[in-house]
């Protein structure tokens, strides 16, 4: 792939005419449209990677009116509290270290929401892992299934628990972090690949059975993490400021049209908003069972 220019993957995977790697001004959170003034965000995977330095400082410049920070570490949580703070110090911060595939402390988390803020408006369901890769055959069976633990199980919790904290008439948000790899095949990736359309398919049933609630799938593209193989780095160029004004922009009412679809971070949404009548009328960025099915039972 070395022959591969570094935007190879992200024009392949392009739905829009325009395509973006970093921030641009339909998606700067601190843009008056996007404004977040009064909501109270929770956002899962906030210690490091584009929790802690792409989504939480983005919601924090557009205002938001409190952040609930959720990981396992704690002192990196603290670290992204700090510059939360820096960013817009009258954001208020819950930070709460949390194993989110425990029930139980899940149930305690929301407990502490719900005392503290009374409710929730937005969800960032940004936490996620990867084992590492390996064929099928040579898989540890714990380790390719933790990732379902984290993915789907610990999704699946903080879901449940924001769903009930939000009820069924306040209007509210759930933006789930997904993967290029959920909707393609990847040999050596079959754990992190299935959770990830796994979740996809969750988003799907929020949005069928909260009609109050905008549930949508974000690609975030190639950001440098931890996360990303040794042979896609060269192209992982995405910005964490491109994934957190996207994500702000998705928790505006000019995305509510998205709910049950899947985009990219790297997609105009300029171009997406433009394209509304069309994915609307369509199947378009949804998971779909290709064909032509059915009888004719006319007779």
């Amino acid at each position: 792939m070395d022959q591969l220019p570094v935007d190879f993957f992200t024009n392949a995977a392009a739905y829009t005419p325009r395509v973006y790697r970093d921030q641009y001004p339909a998606i700067d959170p601190t843009s008056p449209s996007l404004n977040q003034a009064g909501q109270i965000v929770i956002i899962t995977g906030a210690s490091s990677g584009i929790g802690a330095n792409g989504i939480a400082p983005a919601f924090a410049k557009a205002k938001a009116k409190a952040l609930v920070l959720v990981a396992r570490n704690g002192k990196k949580l603290r670290e992204t509290e700090q510059e939360i703070k820096k960013i817009h110090p009258a954001t208020s911060v819950l930070v709460q270290p949390t194993d989110i595939t425990n029930s139980d402390a899940v149930v305690a988390l929301f407990e502490k929401i719900r005392f503290k803020y009374g409710h929730v408006d937005v969800l960032v369901n940004n936490a996620g892992t990867f084992s590492h890769p390996s064929r099928i055959v040579d898989a540890d069976p714990a380790e390719w299934w933790n990732d379902f633990e984290v993915n789907v199980k610990g999704q699946f919790l903080v879901t449940q628990a924001f769903l009930k904290l939000l009820g069924t008439e306040r209007k509210g948000t759930m933006i789930s972090m997904s993967s290029a790899i959920a909707t393609s095949l990847h040999p050596m990736m079959s754990s992190y690949s299935i959770s990830k359309m796994a979740l996809l398919r969750l988003n799907d049933y929020v949005a069928a059975e909260y009609p109050n609630v905008c549930a949508v799938s974000l690609q975030p593209g190639l950001v440098m993490t931890d996360m990303v193989l040794d042979s896609l780095k060269r192209f992982a160029i995405d910005t964490p400021a491109l994934i957190g004004g996207t994500t702000v922009w998705l928790a505006t009412d000019a995305a509510r049209f998205l709910n049950g679809r899947f985009i990219s971070a790297n997609w105009s949404v300029e171009d997406l908003a433009a394209a509304k009548e069309k994915i609307l009328e369509g199947n378009d960025l949804q998971l779909v069972y290709q064909g032509k099915f059915g009888l004719d039972q006319s007779q």
